[in-house]
């Protein structure tokens, strides 16, 4: 396999210091450097967009946790046929739960995954999402209600899902690999 994380072509900028630091996070906290990042690396800006984004939605402030946000973004990967973000999320959902045959049923067939009703229907609206987001109407938003879910925590969920089908895409597009060490992780 290349040292690079994607099919294209795409040689690391010179990072500025922050950046550098913030690869230091990711190497002590996670033992590695996602390769999402070294694939954003060739532009800074576009990396700390990226950065940016993600950082908010999935470990910002919010009425899901950060389970939760995992599990949405393995189920909308898994419609979505995202290799690099099926094996990076699920390995986060099977370490933050404990149970490593959630991640693999979110990742296999998000029917049989065993979720609380609060989790399935939050799955269930980030999977329609996916296929048919101009079909979302109040009675869905409704059912996400009737779980706790408040309007910011819907937003939370909408803006997980729309984040994660733009990344699957971007990902898949691009051929973006999974970091190996992701595959051991949370078994």
């Amino acid at each position: 396999m290349s040292d690079q994380p994607t099919a294209l072509d795409l040689p690391m900028a010179d990072l500025p210091p922050e950046t550098l630091r913030y690869f230091e996070v990711c190497r002590e906290k996670l033992g590695l450097v996602p390769n999402v990042l070294r694939a954003y690396a060739h532009d800074v800006e576009k990396l700390n967009a990226f950065i940016a984004m993600y950082n908010v939605l999935m470990l910002g402030p919010s009425g899901l946790s950060k389970l939760e946000r995992e599990m949405i973004a393995v189920a909308v990967s898994a419609e979505n046929d995202c290799w690099y973000c099926q094996v990076a999320h699920g390995a986060a959902v099977r370490s933050l739960s404990g149970k490593p045959e959630l991640g693999e049923a979110l990742v296999m067939n998000a029917h049989v995954a065993p979720l609380a009703p609060r989790e399935r229907a939050m799955i269930d609206f980030a999977r329609k999402m996916c296929h048919e987001s101009s079909a979302i109407s109040e009675a869905d938003r409704d059912a996400l209600r009737a779980h706790g879910l408040s309007d910011a925590d819907i937003w939370d969920v909408i803006n997980v899902a729309g984040f994660f089908s733009m990344s699957n895409r971007v990902a898949s597009a691009s051929g973006l690999q999974p970091n190996p060490e992701y595959h051991a992780q949370g078994r």
